[in-house]
């Protein structure tokens, strides 16, 4: 456990630059037209890549409480080290939110937060949101895990699916994908709708991710 006050610091800042640059990219999107989606879909996504091949070597870039639970799920990761990893997921996110709000508003950070579209019941977001968060996770264990895959792959990868989740339910749930994202800017802005929806999906379609990830890739019982 010696190692694990560089491990926190890396997980706070990676999960610090996804929400600081994602509430500004949406910010800046303004009204929703197509290319605002890629925007934002784009601006999440290179964000993500870019700090999982700088702090990867560090913690693992989990960035997502989703993530680490579902690295627990496979005794990839101990309970202690778990927990600690949470709290400064949800540390980092709160932070770059209240900077934000500090710089430009509240309000700001309140149009970055994950919100259910008028025609998305709770049930329904949770289920996309599961259902996206599966894929990235699948995506995460089977190049960054796997070892089987190219290492100068992964963090890529990784990103990619994240734009591409956004790209398909972007519009529809906000496409949290992690419930840090969510937490931080609802606590700062205020907004609060539905927000059991951006833990609960995430954490289910990430732990499923993890149990088929193990079923496909016997090795990681070895790891």
């Amino acid at each position: 456990m010696h190692d694990l006050p560089r491990r926190l610091v890396a997980e706070f800042l990676g999960i610090f630059a996804i929400c600081f640059v994602g509430i500004l990219a949406i910010t800046h999107a303004g009204h929703g037209a197509p290319g605002d989606l890629v925007s934002v879909a784009l601006a999440f996504g290179l964000t993500v890549a870019v700090m999982i091949a700088a702090l990867a070597s560090v913690s693992g870039a989990h960035f997502n409480p989703a993530a680490t639970l579902a690295f627990l799920a496979v005794h990839r990761i101990s309970p202690l080290r778990a927990a600690a990893y949470i709290a400064a997921q949800l540390a980092g996110a709160l932070a770059a939110s209240a900077l934000l709000a500090a710089l430009y508003g509240a309000d700001v950070v309140g149009r970055g937060c994950t919100v259910l579209a008028p025609e998305v019941s709770p049930l329904k977001g949770c289920i996309m949101e599961a259902v996206a968060t599966f894929f990235l996770l699948f995506v995460a264990f089977g190049t960054a895990v796997n070892r089987h895959a190219p290492r100068h792959l992964f963090p890529w990868a990784i990103g990619l699916t994240v734009t591409l989740d956004i790209f398909a339910i972007g519009p529809l749930t906000g496409a949290s994908l992690n419930p840090a994202r969510s937490f931080g800017p609802a606590l700062i802005g205020g907004v609060w709708s539905d927000h059991w929806v951006f833990w609960v999906g995430p954490i289910m379609g990430a732990v499923a991710a993890a149990l088929l990830a193990r079923y496909l890739y016997p090795e990681f019982h070895r790891a």
